[in-house]
C-alpha cells in the first residue's frame, strides 16, 4: 500500500522518470497495473531488449534489440492519453550516450505531457549526468499480509476447504519472509508435489530455499542448527531474556506494537559457549542463521570493503526474519584508529555501527567477542545491541550439568553412570569446550586400549589439561567485577 502511494503521488505530480529496484518482475508489473486502474485511465506500454514492446500502436515488437528507438516510441505517442512505459533492464544502455542524451532531450516534453517512463531492473545503475532526472523508489518483498493471502489461495486451490491452524500459518509466514512471492509459490508448490499438502515439512524446504540463495554469495555462510537452550550450562539471565523474546518475530507482534529486539553483544573467553549460544537461538526461534566472518568484509581493491559490507547487509534483510551471527567481532575490528589502510576499517566499522542502531527489518545480530579491550567503544555504545552479556566460566552445578549434557550425545543409553558430580569438582576453571575436550581425550585413551572410558579416563584427561583462565587469568577476572558492577550484564 505504501509503494502504491508514493507510485501515484510520483505520476500525478508529473514526475518524468521513475526508477524501481527488483527481481519480481511479474510481481512489480501486477502492482503498476492495479495502481493505475483507478481513473485517469492510462496506456501501459511495456519494452525488453530481446522482444521490444509488447503493446504498441505500431507494430509488435517495436525497438526489439533497439533501446534508442525504444524511447524514441515515447515522443511518437499521442499527448492526449495518459501513457506509462515500462523499460525492463534499461539501466544497462544509460551509460550510452546516445540514450542518455536523448532521455535528457525528452524529459523537458515528459514535464508537460502525461507521460512517465519506469525503469525496472535488478540493480540500482544511473550515471551521474541522470541521477537529477530520475526518482528511485523502493519495492520491498512480500509483507507477511501478501504471503497469507498467497498461502491461503494456495491451500484452497490444493486442498480444499481443509484449514491450516492460526499457528502453522504464522510459522510458515515467518518463514517465507525475505523470499520473493516467485520462489514462495515455488517452494509451497514443491510441498504441495511432495507431500500432497501444506504441512510442517513445507518449514524445512523454505529454508533449504534460503539456503540456496545465501550459498551464491561469497560473505555469509547458512548454518543449519538443531541445538537447543536446555544444551546450554548456565547462563540463566541470558536464557531468560532469549526466551522471553521467542515469538518477537511474529506477525502477532508487530500488531502488538512490540518493537523488534535488535540484538546482543556476548563477551567471553575461548569455549565458553557464545557460539553454541547463536546456534540455540536460530533453531529456538525457528529462524535461519547466517554466520558472518567479518575477515570476508575487507578486499584489496579500493572501495571493495565497503561494498562488501553494503551488500552483506542487503542479503541479510533480503533474508529477514533471521539471526546474524557475526563471529569474533573484536578480531576485525581490533585498534581500527591505529590501523594503516588508508581509513578503510573505520569505514566498514561506521557503516556496520550505523546500521546496527538504524536497521528496521527483523535481523537479529548476535556479535561474539573474545576481549571486550579490543573492541571500539562505538560498538559498546547502548543501542547498538540491546544487551551485552559477559559469558564466565561455569560454576560447579553449571559444569556437571555440561558434562551431563556432553555425556548424553556421547553415551545417551548409559551417561548416568558417570560420576559427574565428581567432574564437576576436579574441573574448576574449565569452560564447557575444554570440558567437552575432556571427555573426548578420555575416549581417545581408552579406544586405544579396546575398552570403555571411565570417570577415571575423565579425571586423568582433566588432570593433563591447562585451562585457558589459569594462562591469562587477569583479563577475566578484570570483566567479571565489570559484569558484577552493571557496566555488563552477567549471563
Amino acid at each position: 500500500m505504501v509503494f502504491k502511494n508514493e507510485l501515484l503521488l510520483l505520476l500525478k505530480a508529473r514526475y518524468p522518470i521513475i526508477y524501481i529496484s527488483t527481481i519480481e518482475e511479474d510481481r512489480i508489473e501486477y502492482t503498476i497495473r492495479k495502481a493505475i486502474s483507478i481513473r485517469p485511465p492510462r496506456s501501459l506500454y511495456i519494452w525488453d531488449f530481446v522482444e521490444g514492446y509488447r503493446i504498441n500502436p505500431l507494430k509488435k515488437g517495436f525497438g526489439k534489440r533497439n533501446p534508442l528507438e525504444a524511447i524514441e516510441l515515447i515522443e511518437k505517442t499521442s499527448s492526449r492519453t495518459p501513457s506509462i512505459f515500462i523499460l525492463k533492464d534499461f539501466s544497462r544502455f544509460l551509460k550510452d550516450l546516445t540514450i542518455s542524451r536523448k532521455l535528457r532531450n525528452i524529459i523537458r516534453f515528459l514535464k508537460i505531457q502525461p507521460k512517465t517512463i519506469i525503469i525496472i531492473d535488478s540493480k540500482i545503475r544511473i550515471p551521474n549526468e541522470l541521477k537529477d532526472h530520475i526518482t528511485v523508489i523502493k519495492f520491498n518483498l512480500p509483507t507477511p499480509k501478501e504471503i497469507r493471502v498467497e498461502l491461503m489461495r494456495l491451500n484452497k486451490k490444493m486442498q480444499g476447504k481443509r484449514r491450516l491452524s492460526g499457528q502453522f500459518t504464522e510459522k510458515v509466514i515467518q518463514a517465507c519472509q525475505g523470499l520473493s512471492l516467485e520462489k514462495i509459490r515455488r517452494v509451497l508448490g514443491k510441498s504441495l508435489a511432495v507431500h500432497k499438502k501444506i504441512d510442517k515439512n513445507c518449514i524445512a524446504l523454505i529454508l533449504e530455499e534460503k539456503r540456496q540463495i545465501i550459498s551464491q554469495t561469497q560473505l555469509l555462510e547458512f548454518w543449519p542448527s538443531k541445538e537447543r537452550l536446555k544444551n546450554v550450562g548456565g547462563s540463566y539471565n541470558l536464557k531468560k531474556w532469549l526466551l522471553t523474546r521467542t515469538n518477537s518475530f511474529s506477525e502477532k507482534a508487530i500488531n502488538y506494537g512490540l518493537a523488534t529486539p535488535k540484538g546482543i553483544l556476548l563477551i567471553g573467553v575461548q569455549g565458553s559457549g557464545k557460539s553454541l549460544i547463536a546456534k540455540a537461538v536460530s533453531y529456538e526461534w525457528k529462524l535461519p542463521l547466517l554466520r558472518l566472518d567479518v575477515g570476508r568484509l575487507f578486499g584489496g581493491v579500493v572501495g571493495e570493503s565497503e561494498f562488501r559490507v553494503r551488500e552483506m547487509i542487503m542479503i541479510a534483510e533480503s533474508l529477514a526474519p533471521c539471526v546474524l551471527w557475526i563471529d569474533e567481532i573484536d578480531k576485525a575490528f581490533a585498534d581500527s584508529e591505529q590501523n594503516s589502510d588508508s581509513g578503510t576499517t573505520n569505514r566498514v566499522l561506521g557503516t556496520l555501527i550505523t546500521w546496527l542502531a538504524e536497521k528496521t527489518l527483523p535481523v537479529f545480530v548476535i556479535a561474539t567477542a573474545n576481549d571486550i579491550y579490543s573492541l571500539p567503544i562505538e560498538i559498546l555504545r547502548k543501542g547498538r545491541f540491546d544487551e551485552i552479556f559477559f559469558i564466565g566460566i561455569p560454576d560447579k552445578e553449571d559444569r556437571r550439568i555440561i558434562f551431563e549434557v556432553h555425556l548424553k550425545k556421547f553415551r545417551p543409553d548409559t551417561w548416568y553412570k558417570y560420576d559427574t558430580r565428581r567432574l564437576s569438582k576436579q574441573s574448576r576453571r574449565f569452560s564447557g569446550a575444554e570440558i567437552e575436550q575432556a571427555i573426548v581425550d578420555a575416549m581417545y585413551a581408552a579406544f586405544n586400549e579396546k575398552r570403555e572410558f571411565t570417570t577415571n579416563d575423565i579425571l586423568k584427561a582433566l588432570a593433563r589439561t591447562v585451562p585457558i583462565l589459569e594462562i591469562d587469568p587477569v583479563r577475566t577476572d578484570i570483566i567479571q567485577n565489570w559484569a558484577s558492577s552493571g557496566k555488563i550484564r552477567m549471563a
